[in-house]
């Protein structure tokens, strides 16, 4: 019984690994799944150590089959390095959390070295909004999300992503490279079987992305949607991805405790990202998310 169990499983789980976009949403369970892909990893020692227990060779052979799946899908997250070299802006995004108190605390750590930080969840004139507005000279806060940056802001733009109130921004930022475009966003909430709300602020910033004409352009924010959830497909590309082009692991942002996944995205055309990671954001069940790029 421990052998028929053993085998069964461990093909459930690669046709799983291997097959989740192929999964019908379910309501939106299927994409939340997928935000926890990576983690499937951990049941192969298991379905191992069933293996070695039932004293079954087909036992064994079926329990490494999805760890070859796994390894092929997210093995070279574990060992690529970041490209490294020269950069010309470094930014970041962080949610402060509403409830933050010390949000002026979380965003002073994190945009120390930034050039551009995009913050969500702001209380307007609160702790985090007055902190950025020390530290940066530059700033364009709009309802709960803003962008600080250290080089002139304009051409500024409130957007609605589908959710009855601004809560994205457009803007041109003139860097010493040249002109770059900036969205921040902060899309609607992804639960299990409530992800209507976040697949149609996807298709909003998806159709904005495709209307934009500029050359060098940077979307920012919590966009609720994972690394690994299909809802990505929709940016990516024809945006890439900072974490997977330069960071080191998964960049796991939410909770901050102990991240399991990643809401939070620095995406780009235009640039090339030389390193991408995460940074502590005091009080928030964020952590950041920070970016090197070369223009």
């Amino acid at each position: 019984m421990l052998k028929r169990v053993v085998i069964v499983v461990s093909c459930l789980v690669a046709v799983v690994l291997a097959g989740h976009q192929l999964i019908p949403a379910l309501g939106g369970v299927t994409p939340v799944v997928e935000s926890l892909l990576p983690w499937v990893g951990w049941s192969v020692p298991l379905l191992l150590a069933g293996a070695v227990a039932a004293r079954s060779k087909a036992a064994t052979v079926a329990a490494l089959l999805p760890g070859v799946v796994w390894a092929a899908m997210f093995g070279s997250t574990l060992v690529m390095s970041p490209p490294g070299g020269p950069s010309d802006l470094r930014v970041g995004t962080v949610n402060v959390g509403v409830r933050n108190s010390a949000s002026g605390e979380a965003v002073r750590t994190i945009a120390d070295n930034l050039d551009l930080l995009a913050a969500e969840e702001l209380t307007p004139g609160g702790p985090a909004a007055k902190q950025l507005n020390k530290m940066f000279k530059y700033h364009y806060p709009v309802s709960t999300v803003g962008l600080w940056s250290r080089y002139p802001i304009s051409d500024t733009q409130p957007l609605d992503v589908g959710l009855g109130w601004p809560r994205a921004l457009r803007a041109v930022v003139t860097t010493p490279k040249g002109k770059l475009t900036v969205y921040v966003m902060h899309l609607a909430s992804a639960r299990p079987g409530m992800t209507a709300s976040r697949d149609a602020s996807l298709a909003h910033a998806r159709k904005l992305v495709d209307a934009d004409p500029s050359k060098r352009l940077l979307l920012l924010g919590d966009l609720n949607t994972a690394t690994t959830d299909r809802g990505m497909n929709g940016l990516t590309p024809p945006l890439t991805d900072a974490q997977r082009a330069a960071g080191d692991g998964f960049g796991f942002t939410w909770p901050s405790q102990f991240p399991i996944t990643r809401p939070d995205h620095i995406l780009y055309r235009g640039m090339t990202a030389t390193r991408a990671g995460v940074a502590p954001a005091t009080g928030s069940d964020h952590r950041a998310a920070v970016a090197s790029l070369r223009m």
